[in-house]
């Protein structure tokens, strides 16, 4: 089958390694980044900036914790208008997937920890995020547009097996008729099949399926923790199959490194039953500029010049830029370069750049009455 020999070559000569040395015992496995950065909020940070400039601090075996916090909302107003949300949910601060990438990371310094290792090693449990969820529906003055799960983290994380947090979100959702737009890397969301299917049958869900490489060696270190981009394909097969309205999220496109595999994406997910699309150009803000010039130099160092001067040739010389309308697409020749790709695949095998619409004229409060005459 298609996807699975793209998955399977090596063929490729642009086909990016990991540098061996990267396998060294002062290389941490399994994480996206290698290090704290400092908290920009906190005046009195012990984050180490450079690792080997520091004799006698050894670092502990970093295990994943999971801190359980009452939040006081659970439901943001979006205000950007470079994403097609109004508001979002996340029951989730931080996340464990540790994608080097993450523009997240730097939202996880409003809580007092570092963007860095902590990010994906402190997650933070907002156990009482049905309750939340369920009263702001209750309020009157809630005028019934789509919630976005999630806007900051991924919501089907590993925290999700053992916290079940998005599951109960959905479950209320559904008995509002409150329709849901998701977006995940994970085939955990197939534990929610049955759910998923019965919303769908309401037209009030959809799920944007995140596949940012075919390249296992790069997805390995690049989204450490996350599913391999054949199970993820195997979700888009398995929920369009049942009914759910799947679509495919190609970021962030990097040069150098995966932004040549976006016609194979589009290609495999069309196959696979997607229907609609998105896609995000790398941009590195905050903290994020840090871990992840560390992160290419260390795994990348044959071509780490080139992926990072390209980043910055295509935000204006520097590798972020934050006007609106511009910062997730870039600009200059590599930047629609990929933007002239991504119409011309799109177009091709028939994948819409916008979602269908939910229906948001089924939303009722439960024990309201309908209006009969």
């Amino acid at each position: 089958m298609f996807r699975n020999n793209i998955l399977n070559s090596k063929q490729n000569p642009e086909r990016p390694e990991p540098q061996k040395e990267a396998d060294n015992e002062d290389y941490k496995k399994g994480r996206g980044a290698q290090f704290n950065t400092p908290n920009r909020f906190d005046r009195w940070n012990d984050s180490k900036d450079f690792i080997e400039a520091i004799d006698d601090w050894a670092d502990p075996k970093r295990e994943t914790s999971f801190i359980e916090v009452e939040a006081k909302s659970i439901v943001n107003k979006v205000d950007s208008p470079d994403v097609a949300m109004f508001y979002s949910m996340n029951p989730y601060q931080g996340c464990e997937h540790g994608c080097i990438y993450c523009y997240a990371r730097n939202s996880f310094e409003y809580w007092g920890y570092s963007a860095g290792l902590d990010f994906e090693s402190k997650i933070l449990v907002k156990k009482n995020a049905p309750q939340l969820l369920r009263r702001f529906l209750n309020n009157p003055k809630w005028q019934c547009v789509p919630i976005s799960l999630s806007g900051n983290t991924d919501c089907y994380q590993p925290a999700e097996k053992k916290f079940r947090l998005t599951r109960k979100l959905l479950e209320v959702c559904n008995e509002f008729n409150q329709p849901v737009g998701i977006i995940t890397k994970n085939a955990g969301i197939l534990r929610d099949k049955d759910l998923l299917q019965e919303m769908a049958s309401k037209r009030l869900v959809s799920v944007l399926m995140s596949i940012t490489s075919f390249n296992e060696d790069l997805r390995r270190v690049m989204e450490p923790r996350t599913t391999t981009a054949a199970q993820r394909l195997r979700v888009i097969e398995e929920l369009s199959k049942a009914g759910v309205q799947m679509g495919v999220m190609l970021g962030p496109m990097i040069p150098g490194l995966n932004e040549h595999e976006m016609p194979q994406i589009i290609k495999a997910a069309a196959e696979a039953g997607a229907t609609f699309s998105a896609y995000t150009f790398i941009r590195l803000n905050g903290a994020i500029k840090f871990l992840f010039h560390d992160w290419l130099y260390k795994n990348f160092p044959d071509r780490a010049d080139k992926v990072w001067h390209g980043i910055e040739q295509s935000h204006g010389g520097r590798v972020n830029d934050s006007d609106w309308g511009r910062r997730m697409r870039g600009e200059g020749p590599i930047a629609r370069l990929v933007a002239d790709q991504y119409k011309t695949y799109t177009k091709k095998y028939g994948l819409q750049h916008e979602r269908l619409g939910l229906d948001v004229t089924a939303f009722r409060r439960p024990g309201m009455q309908g209006t009969l005459f």
